[in-house]
């Protein structure tokens, strides 16, 4: 997992964050969509074998658990912060949304693929440890 911060413009009407998809994002994006759930509720819970993803909270706190062949990393985005997090293919994640109604928004690098997702973590780990 890669932690990526971006420029922020604060005002007393609010806040702007702007996204330059040629210039300052970590991958070229095919797909977008967004993600809300219920307080404590787990999503996710999958890795994909080609697709890289990035993971932008748009309002609430919502903690990241992924692991890869690396190990586990344990991280709480906050839309208060201008950052997110870019997950590379072949890693667990499992998103948990720790305040109602947050909003996360995720941006691909592939169009969706059913062949694409790992759906069961035992078949996850046969995955990384062959590499």
């Amino acid at each position: 997992m890669t932690k990526f911060k971006f420029k922020s413009f604060k005002k007393k009407s609010g806040k702007l964050i702007p996204f330059s998809l040629k210039k300052s994002f970590p991958i070229k994006v095919k797909r977008i969509f967004i993600i809300n759930g219920e307080k404590n509720f787990v999503r996710g819970d999958h890795a994909h074998k080609k697709c890289s993803q990035f993971l932008y909270p748009v309002l609430g706190k919502i903690k990241i658990e992924c692991t890869n062949k690396k190990g586990r990393k344990l991280i709480v985005l906050s839309h208060h912060k201008s950052e997110g997090y870019l997950l590379r293919p072949k890693t667990w994640c499992k998103i948990k949304f720790l305040t109602k109604n947050a909003i996360l928004l995720v941006a691909c690098d592939m169009e969706y693929k059913f062949n694409d997702y790992i759906e069961k973590y035992s078949d996850f780990l046969k995955i990384i440890k062959k590499r």
